[in-house]
């Protein structure tokens, strides 16, 4: 029997309430003896790429995603890599259609959830297979569950993250950088971005958060002209992990030291690093709220 594993922790409200309302059944990677499945199938992710937890000298049969080929996915049994695609939910859906496959409602529901938040109701990095998925599974969901997953209840502690997050941001010309210090969950870090890059006059926005002795970052873009996975990429190499692709990316560098100071000054050093990348000439920084 297949099981479904995760790496880390889930701690967005959204993906909590969808386990929840949908009956996943999720279990963490450290809890399974992966001597005891005869296949391992990556989905949304790929070996070595730094946000998963999968130990490297395990052999990864199956790879099934949406980002960009690495080198060692090239190795793995069987691949199916669609860059034009906005998520990996269209690639299942397409394969249970060509099953003939009958997709029941909470199935239907959590595939939809997955385009819908992934492509940001099909505005980011959606393509016509995405669409064609998010049109035909619509009618197949539960609009109840679907509301409940939408629009979750929210802990404290997401709007404490919220409040740093808005104290702590500054603008530079069309570049918004959040720097949170210490998090409680690396998901908080994206969640930022995404919310964040919505302020009027920002095309780019760049979060960075402390997780015990790594920073998270993570990037969003408006712009369909840059490549956010690539700027990432640029950003952490050779001090870290990082993968994306058009408009969102993420990275995670580990530091040999945890101290409040070695977090500041790398967070300033990827800071002027992005400007230079994205050629923002120098200007007066602006706090996005002078006080709170």
């Amino acid at each position: 029997e297949a099981v479904i594993a995760f790496s880390g922790v889930i701690s967005r409200s959204e993906n909590m309430a969808m386990a929840r309302e949908l009956e996943i059944n999720l279990t963490p990677l450290e809890s399974v003896n992966i001597d005891d499945y005869s296949m391992v199938c990556m989905l949304d992710t790929q070996p070595g790429t730094g946000n998963n937890s999968l130990p490297p000298d395990v052999t990864v049969d199956l790879v099934i995603d949406h980002h960009p080929i690495r080198e060692s996915t090239k190795e793995c049994r069987w691949v199916d890599i669609r860059e034009e695609y906005g998520t990996t939910a269209t690639i299942l859906y397409e394969y249970l259609m060509a099953q003939d496959v009958s997709i029941g409602t909470k199935l239907a529901t959590a595939l939809f959830y997955a385009i819908k938040s992934e492509t940001q109701d099909l505005g980011r990095e959606a393509g016509k297979a995405d669409r064609n998925a998010y049109l035909n599974l619509f009618p197949l969901t539960n609009k109840k569950l679907l509301f409940e997953i939408t629009h979750p209840k929210l802990p404290q502690s997401h709007f404490r993250a919220m409040h740093k997050a808005l104290k702590n941001a500054v603008i530079y010309a069309n570049l918004l950088v959040i720097t949170m210090g210490k998090i409680a969950s690396p998901e908080v870090v994206s969640e930022m971005a995404d919310y964040l890059v919505r302020l009027e006059d920002v095309d780019f926005a760049m979060s960075m958060g402390q997780f015990d002795s790594a920073l998270i970052l993570s990037m969003r873009t408006t712009r369909h002209d840059l490549n956010a996975g690539e700027i990432m990429k640029k950003l952490v190499s050779g001090q870290g992990t990082a993968g994306g692709h058009g408009m969102t990316a993420g990275g995670r560098i580990h530091l040999a030291s945890a101290s409040p100071d070695a977090f500041h000054r790398l967070e300033e050093e990827l800071t002027q690093q992005l400007l230079d990348n994205l050629g923002i000439l120098p200007c007066t920084p602006q706090a996005l709220i002078s006080s709170l």
